[in-house]
C-alpha cells in the first residue's frame, strides 16, 4: 500500500508548530535493522567453537515474544493506516507513518525469527503467558493484550474524521504503547537471545518516548489520556 505525505491539511487546519517529525529515518531505521537482523541472529546462535547453539523451544520466551508482539505490532499498523484516510493534521499522519513502517519491519523480523527457529507463527497457548508472571489479562472483542483495542473501537475509529478521530487515535496508540512496552520489558527482563533482546529494548526507548509526544499532542487538541468509548 502507498503512502501519501504529502496530503493537504484538513479543512484548512494549519499544522501544529512543533509537532513535525519525520518519517523516512524511522522507516530507514527500520529497513537496516530488518536487513541486518537475521544474520545478528544467526551470529549470535553460533557459539564459539563454531557450533549453532539450539534453537529456542516453543514455548520459550523467545517464541512467545515474537509472537504475541507481532500481533501487537500488527494492530498498531492497522490503527495507523485507518488514521492516515481520517484526517489531514500533518503531525498525526506524521506520527502514523511512523508506526507504520518502524512497527511493520520489525515485526517482520520476529516472524522471520520464528522461520529460522523452525517455529510456528502462531501459537494455541495464552497470549503472554511466556512471561510467567501470572498475567491476568481476559482476551475479549479483539483486544487479546493489554492496550489492544477492541473491535468496537476499531469500528468507531472508522466512522470519525478530523479531529475526533485523532483523539481516538491518539487515545488508542497511547494505551497501545503502553501494553507494548511491559511487554518488550517483559521480555528483556528473561532474554536468551541477544539480538531479540536488542529489539525487545528499542522498543521501549522508542515507544516511551512516543508516549511523551502522543500525551503532548492530545493536550493540544484539549483532550486527556484515557480509553476512548466504542
Amino acid at each position: 500500500m502507498t503512502v501519501d505525505a504529502t496530503a493537504p491539511e484538513e479543512d484548512g487546519e494549519a499544522p501544529r508548530a512543533g509537532r513535525r517529525r519525520l518519517w523516512w529515518p524511522a522507516a530507514l531505521a527500520a529497513a537496516l535493522a530488518l536487513a541486518l537482523g537475521v544474520p545478528a541472529l544467526v551470529a549470535s546462535s553460533t557459539s564459539a567453537s563454531g557450533s549453532s547453539a539450539a534453537a529456542p523451544a516453543d514455548d520459550s520466551p523467545e517464541a512467545g515474544f515474537a509472537r504475541d508482539m507481532a500481533t501487537h505490532h500488527q494492530q498498531a499498523v492497522d490503527l495507523s493506516f485507518v488514521i492516515r484516510d481520517r484526517t489531514g493534521d500533518e503531525s498525526v499522519r506524521t506520527l502514523a507513518f511512523d508506526i507504520i513502517n518502524t512497527q511493520a519491519n520489525q515485526r517482520g523480523m520476529m516472524m522471520g525469527w520464528l522461520d529460522q527457529w523452525g517455529l510456528p507463527q502462531h501459537s494455541p497457548a495464552k497470549p503472554m503467558v511466556w512471561m510467567r508472571m501470572n498475567h491476568t489479562y481476559e482476551a475479549h472483542d479483539g483486544s487479546l493484550m493489554p492496550g489492544m483495542a477492541t473491535n468496537a473501537q476499531l469500528a468507531k475509529l472508522r466512522t470519525l474524521s478530523g479531529r475526533d478521530a485523532e483523539v481516538s487515535y491518539l487515545q488508542l496508540m497511547l494505551e497501545h504503547h503502553k501494553g507494548g512496552v511491559e511487554m518488550a520489558q517483559g521480555y528483556v527482563d528473561l532474554a536468551r537471545n541477544e539480538s531479540e533482546k536488542r529489539l525487545a529494548q528499542s522498543m521501549v526507548v522508542g515507544q516511551t518516548s512516543e508516549i511523551q509526544l502522543i500525551t503532548d499532542m492530545l493536550q493540544e487538541r484539549g483532550a486527556a489520556p484515557g480509553v476512548p468509548a466504542p
